[in-house]
């Protein structure tokens, strides 16, 4: 579906709703993510968002590509797979081309496709986004916070695991199964983390950072009841604390502490002098063990949310 209208510094610009992408148009949107992101200071589109940008067609995913006389200059995309929840959207506009309504545009054009229930992301809360979020009609709902701590005295205890539990690393291919089974349950409450598929493990194994000596299982008696996934962001020196969480009843016996150090012990003998993980606000107890071990609040992702 194409919608056309004039824009407002002249040329026509119109929006283009797909449900999946060319090789050149992915490519086009990628360009234009990293030439934001420069600007940004950080990705306006989530690494999940980006993965589902390469390959075919993905169940509940659309792309809306805004162009202004064939040139793109900003990129949506919504994300219906939640069977309780509103449709999730993120948006970019090319850093030159801002200030002309087109994030508008995509708002209008993501609030008409999901029906006017949507969830749309702010990465970095920054106030144009606020202000697009308060045009669009959209009220705050999620606080997504990113906290860091330096690795460089980071001089722990060694960790005591829960008597009979063992912990080695994932084996790609043998583990998968099961691994997507305690995600699923340990993230239950998570609707983008506790409904992952093989096809999105997949994605992140084929991925260029995926290091198996850096994912860590816990098990006991040959079950696994746990798991510490360590993500190393090479370019910016940062080690992230990436998925972390222990099954329902294997909880409360020190399993998620002990899980912690040792993957924040791979990331320092990795030699990064700085951890970063994300950490939703109004989980209070969480943040507070967090702040407990040297992390402090780096920045803030928003979502805001339609009231029907």
């Amino acid at each position: 579906m194409t919608s056309h209208d004039p824009a407002p510094q002249g040329g026509a610009r119109s929006i283009d709703s797909r449900d999946s992408l060319t090789p050149d148009q992915t490519e086009a949107v990628l360009t234009l993510l990293a030439e934001a992101a420069r600007t940004d200071g950080q990705q306006a589109v989530s690494e999940q968002g980006r993965l589902q940008l390469r390959g075919a067609e993905r169940a509940g995913v659309r792309h809306l590509l805004l162009s202004v006389d064939d040139t793109l200059v900003g990129y949506a995309q919504l994300e219906d797979t939640d069977p309780v929840e509103a449709p999730a959207a993120e948006l970019v506009v090319h850093p030159a081309h801002r200030g002309h309504g087109h994030g508008r545009a995509l708002g209008t054009a993501l609030l008409a496709e999901s029906g006017k229930r949507l969830r749309v992301w702010a990465h970095g809360g920054h106030s144009a986004a606020r202000h697009l979020s308060q045009v669009l009609g959209l009220t705050l709902f999620r606080e997504l916070r990113q906290m860091r701590r330096s690795l460089a005295d980071f001089d722990p205890p060694e960790p005591v695991l829960p008597e009979g539990v063992t912990v080695r690393a994932f084996v790609p291919g043998k583990d998968d199964t099961a691994w997507l089974a305690v995600n699923a349950q340990a993230f239950a409450h998570h609707p983008e983390q506790g409904s992952l598929t093989q096809r999105d493990l997949d994605d992140r194994k084929a991925e260029p950072w995926f290091d198996p000596s850096g994912f860590f299982l816990a098990e006991r008696g040959g079950e696994l009841i746990g798991f510490h996934w360590t993500k190393v962001h090479e370019a910016e020196g940062l080690g992230e604390v990436y998925v972390l969480g222990v099954r329902p009843g294997a909880q409360g016996g020190g399993l998620g502490k002990a899980l912690t150090t040792i993957g924040l012990r791979h990331l320092a003998d990795r030699g990064l002098p700085t951890a970063m993980l994300y950490v939703d606000a109004d989980n209070k107890a969480a943040v507070s063990v967090y702040e407990r071990i040297g992390f402090t609040t780096h920045e803030t992702d928003l979502m805001y949310r339609t009231e029907t």
